[in-house]
């Protein structure tokens, strides 16, 4: 499924990405530079996605570490593999925009090689090898149970991404400065959440695990664990980021008045990614019991009924930086929600095993 998925999204992404980026408000003047990243980025859809589905069950059986080292891979492959097609290095062409992209799929090349050779050095039980590949056939209820969780995620995730587009429309429309902005503050926030969404999964894996163990006594503290983490970790990454904003936003763009536009920008949500994690963690907690509806209805209102709407009305009272407000106030809302129905309603239901 994750590779029908995957191909599925790869072709039709690379034939219509033109009249997404188009639908986006893209700059005429940029879109020669913007169509053939996009264009290699979804061409690579089958890899990431095998690569997060295999990842994750891994994780899932208590495999943090081989996981860890595939992640330390990819990042590894993008750093030496970009700046070497970015400037033609060793003999190589230069390959200008699209040179992250083909570094992803790489990397992406790179770590399910590894996986292969790793897991099977290790002799590890879901190590890709005939005996694993016999087994694997159609199970109707399997399926079923799997389709049951993964589509309101699924359904969560495209939401989340046309929203998204929607907010890149209206960053579009205050011209190329603040375009390229909105992607330095996006590049920083995205490493920031990295640990928050690393504790929400491992809190989710411990949370099936103790149900499966028939333990469901030991969630609360799993939960309590996980967002003490959270503050901890997520919320160091906040603070250092404050205090070495300028260093951050040079990291990604260059030209000085976009440095500064990026800091603005990232002081007024930075804050609110520790409400963003509390929400993944409490999230994942009931999705480890097989409760994905409402978590998913939850993030699907947060950001239809106030991201959105508080992006396009903040937007015509502070310009660009009420873009920002919108998404700072979609995340503290997010976690109040989720957190209000994890007290009030999941804590009171019994926890049955899935499978």
């Amino acid at each position: 499924m994750t590779l029908i998925g995957g191909s599925l999204i790869a072709l039709f992404g690379v034939i219509f990405a033109e009249n997404i980026l188009l639908a986006l408000g893209t700059d005429p003047e940029v879109m020669h530079l913007s169509l053939p990243y996009v264009q290699w980025m979804l061409a690579g859809s089958p890899l990431i996605f095998i690569y997060i589905i295999y990842t994750s069950i891994l994780r899932g059986v208590g495999d943090s570490t081989t996981p860890l080292f595939a992640s330390a891979l990819t990042i590894g492959v993008g750093l030496v593999v970009t700046p070497i097609l970015i400037a033609g290095y060793f003999g190589f062409p230069q390959m200008g925009i699209i040179s992250p992209a083909i570094a992803t799929i790489l990397g992406n090349l790179a770590v399910l090689l590894f996986l292969v050779l790793y897991l099977n050095y290790k002799q590890h039980p879901l190590r890709l090898d005939w005996a694993l590949l016999k087994h694997i056939r159609h199970q109707p209820k399997l399926s079923k149970i799997i389709l049951s969780l993964g589509v309101p995620t699924g359904i969560q995730m495209i939401t989340t991404s046309v929203a998204g587009l929607v907010i890149v429309g209206l960053v579009n429309r205050y011209g190329a400065e603040a375009t390229a902005a909105y992607g330095a503050v996006n590049q920083v926030l995205n490493y920031i959440q990295f640990p928050a969404l690393s504790i929400a999964i491992a809190a989710s894996v411990f949370g099936a695990q103790a149900i499966g163990a028939g333990k469901s006594d030991l969630l609360n503290k799993v939960t309590r664990t996980a967002l003490s983490m959270n503050i901890l970790f997520t919320g160091g990454l906040v603070v250092l980021a404050y205090l070495f904003s300028k260093y951050l936003m040079a990291l990604f763009i260059t030209d000085p008045q976009v440095v500064v536009l990026g800091q603005q920008l990232l002081f007024i949500v930075l804050w609110s990614i520790l409400f963003f994690g509390a929400s993944a963690i409490f999230a994942s907690i009931m999705r480890s019991s097989g409760t994905v509806t409402a978590p998913m209805l939850i993030n699907i209102f947060a950001i239809l009924c106030i991201e959105v709407p508080a992006a396009y009305l903040f937007s015509r009272w502070w310009g660009l930086e009420g873009i920002w407000y919108a998404y700072a106030l979609a995340f503290v809302s997010m976690c109040i929600l989720q957190g209000l129905y994890y007290q009030l309603v999941w804590k009171k239901k019994t926890i049955k095993i899935l499978v």
